[in-house]
């Protein structure tokens, strides 16, 4: 049975404003209308400051999309605009025909489950099961945090531990192609996400929803909604540690992250140049803000290596993490060097660290790793002796 949006439409005129004044569809609130099957999905843009009191319209509007004849599946979320306001009719267009990136944004895995309430920023529940969660940050994109993340999460795993890798970029994931990895994510019977296995390390990223060349264009409520799934509806299993590739920059994700997850520490990644310090030195004072501990400063990209004659040149400079990290105060966990190798490999799905793991490369990472995993003992520690 073909499902018409303007039957949806219809249904959810019956469900009234957040006022009790109008119709939901005539106020403007709907929008981002997908079919996909016998599934639905769209959002409800209502004021943010009293969003956490409209659960009972959100469910209101499921049941209202549940009544339309074919529709098995509603996945109904509350937005809000940039200003904490309801936006305007205009600016909530409804889209009748799905394109392939909406279609693929709401993939059954993530369908109809329940938007958990947002945790006051104290709140950070531990994830059953995880010793550690380890965030990997940069203040900007470019700098190799992802290449950075992987490789440090295969080192951890050389040395024995149990180790999963989270890539919290929702618009930029880059694990899939990091770690070679295809395919979708599945769900159990609980509808708990089953992560990929790549090199030993357990994977959960958005590029396994989506597909890699599709635009996610969503608001940040359904953002953080997708970060927790992957975060706390995953069946990692026992692992001593989860790595976080984080989103780059400092904006509401990342702080949202930093509040919400128990974070046991915090690594930045830096090139050496002033421009990518400055942007590195918002991470570090955003990290410290919400109490996460800064386990260290990684500077990528270092010098370049040169393959033929064997050559150190500083293309970027060279010490600018090393020497931030002293005037701050925090560990210097080492530097990469720009290599060649690094690159191919990565874009290849054979990170250097799996595939040379005797390699010069290799042993750079390992050493940085751990440097890392016995920062963390300290913090540890001191977190033991303060309490």
């Amino acid at each position: 049975m073909t499902i018409i949006v303007d039957q949806i439409l219809e249904q959810l005129k019956r469900v009234k404003g957040p006022d009790l004044a109008g119709n939901i569809v005539d106020l403007g609130l709907v929008s981002d209308i997908v079919v996909r099957n016998a599934d639905v999905s769209f959002s409800i843009t209502v004021p943010a400051q009293i969003a956490a009191q409209l659960e009972p319209l959100r469910a209101a509007a499921e049941k209202a999309a549940l009544a339309v004849a074919g529709v098995d599946k509603a996945l109904v979320l509350l937005t809000s605009d940039r200003g904490g306001q309801a936006a305007s009719p205009a600016a909530a267009p409804i889209r009748a025909a799905p394109s392939s990136a909406q279609a693929d944004a709401l993939p059954p895995p993530m369908q109809r489950r329940v938007t958990p309430p947002s945790p006051a920023p104290s709140t950070k529940a531990p994830v059953p099961g995880i010793g550690a969660i380890i965030a990997v940050a940069s203040g900007k994109g470019g700098v190799g945090k992802s290449t950075t993340s992987v490789n440090i999460a295969l080192a951890l795993q050389a040395t024995g531990l149990k180790v999963g890798i989270l890539d919290a970029d929702i618009y930029g994931p880059s694990m899939p192609r990091l770690l070679g990895l295809s395919g979708r994510t599945q769900s159990d019977a609980d509808r708990i996400l089953i992560p990929l296995t790549g090199y030993g390390l357990k994977v959960m990223s958005m590029g396994f929803i989506v597909d890699e060349d599709a635009a996610t264009a969503w608001r940040g409520p359904m953002v953080m909604q997708a970060l927790t799934q992957m975060l706390r509806e995953v069946a990692w299993g026992d692992l001593d540690v989860l790595i976080v590739d984080m989103p780059p920059g400092t904006g509401d994700a990342q702080l949202t992250m930093a509040q919400t997850v128990p974070l046991a520490g915090a690594v930045i990644v830096s090139t050496p140049q002033d421009l990518a310090l400055i942007d590195a030195r918002k991470g570090l004072k955003m990290f410290r803000k919400v109490d996460v501990p800064i386990l260290g400063i990684i500077e990528n990209m270092s010098y370049f290596l040169c393959p033929d004659c064997g050559d150190k040149q500083d293309i970027f400079g060279h010490g600018g993490a090393r020497a931030e990290a002293e005037r701050i105060g925090v560990p210097f966990l080492g530097e990469v060097p720009l290599v060649m190798a690094i690159r191919q490999l990565s874009d290849s799905g054979t990170p250097v660290v799996a595939s040379d793991p005797d390699g010069v490369q290799s042993l750079i990472y390992r050493d940085i790793a751990g440097r890392l995993w016995a920062r963390l003992a300290e913090e540890r520690m001191m977190a033991g002796g303060q309490g």
